[in-house]
């Protein structure tokens, strides 16, 4: 019943996921430089909560790896093994980062307990901080740009990644905060305290883009700001004689996909159908550009194209 119809972009091809890899380079340089800046900061202080700030950029480091990895893979185009493309690679480099969050924070609070039983006194504390805060400059600035080149091209594996320099920003400024107090106040025990609050917070963060990804690795549907574009597109084109529905969408990395039925008059020829179903598929691309769209014609007169719905799909009234 009915015939299958995809567009990728106006001149059917294929639409091409850019690669973003060299984001994540930029990130692994900077993840570089911001361990040694921070390990110097430990060495010069002996605070815990410098050497845990530390650990984390350890994580930052491999999270980098793992991203440049998933971006080239999903810059692939599709082969006959991975016939939708490799967009999903993403979400598996911000599953791994969202769990190496996890593990920085373990590591961090590994470290600062023994340090609450037996302070210790700190040294340098000026220079130290003054490493940290160029080390979180740094970072700062790269969390900026991976946000934004990451958004911009609907990245989970750079959103992710720059969701890992924010918490590496939260855990610098906490320690930082932490190590200040203890040279103001001299209590020493302050400084494995602050630390395990920032290791609390980078849990919290790190289960969140866990779920996010998640979400993606089950095929969650396209954002609700994207489904109010494709409907108001499909608005243009619901009346008498065209009836749409059973549309559902999904994501998978940048990729975006989307499908639907379309019912016409049975009298209509294949080519009056089909034109209608290529200026809905062309109009919907224009409006989310990259976006993979699949019609199925159907006759508007057989009772069978009423019943292939059900409640997962979006709602169109």
């Amino acid at each position: 019943m009915g015939s299958g119809h995809v567009h990728g972009s106006p001149d059917r091809t294929a639409p091409q996921v850019a690669d973003l890899s060299k984001w994540a380079m930029l990130s692994l340089v900077v993840g570089i430089a911001v361990l040694l800046l921070k390990l110097a900061a430990w060495h010069v202080t002996g605070s815990v909560g410098l050497l845990s700030d530390a650990l984390e950029s350890l994580v930052n480091i491999a999270a980098a790896l793992v991203a440049i990895f998933a971006l080239r893979t999903a810059s692939r185009p599709p082969d006959v093994e991975h016939q939708f493309g490799h967009g999903k690679a993403e979400y598996f480099s911000a599953l791994v980062e969202g769990s190496m969050i996890v593990v920085a924070a373990t590591m961090i609070i590994i470290t600062a307990v023994p340090r609450l039983f037996d302070p210790q006194p700190l040294e340098e504390i000026g220079f130290g901080l003054a490493i940290s805060v160029v080390a979180s400059l740094l970072n700062a600035v790269t969390a900026f740009v991976l946000f934004r080149i990451g958004r911009q091209h609907k990245s989970p594996a750079l959103v992710a990644d720059a969701h890992h320099l924010v918490t590496d920003l939260w855990t610098t400024g906490g320690v930082v905060i932490g190590v200040l107090l203890v040279g103001l106040t001299g209590w020493n025990r302050l400084d494995p305290i602050l630390a395990l609050l920032v290791a609390a917070n980078i849990v919290y963060i790190g289960m969140g883009i866990l779920r996010s990804s998640a979400s993606g690795l089950m095929d969650a549907a396209l954002p609700e700001a994207d489904i109010d574009v494709i409907k108001t597109v499909l608005s243009n084109y619901r009346n008498d004689d065209v009836v749409i529905h059973g549309l559902q969408t999904r994501a998978a990395g940048r990729q975006a996909f989307a499908t639907m039925h379309v019912l016409v008059p049975g009298a209509q020829s294949v080519t009056q159908g089909h034109d209608i179903c290529h200026a809905i598929e062309t109009d919907l691309i224009s409006a989310l550009p990259g976006l993979v769209v699949t019609t199925h014609l159907e006759p508007l007169e057989d009772p069978r194209a009423w019943n292939d719905t059900h409640e997962g799909q979006h709602d169109l009234d």
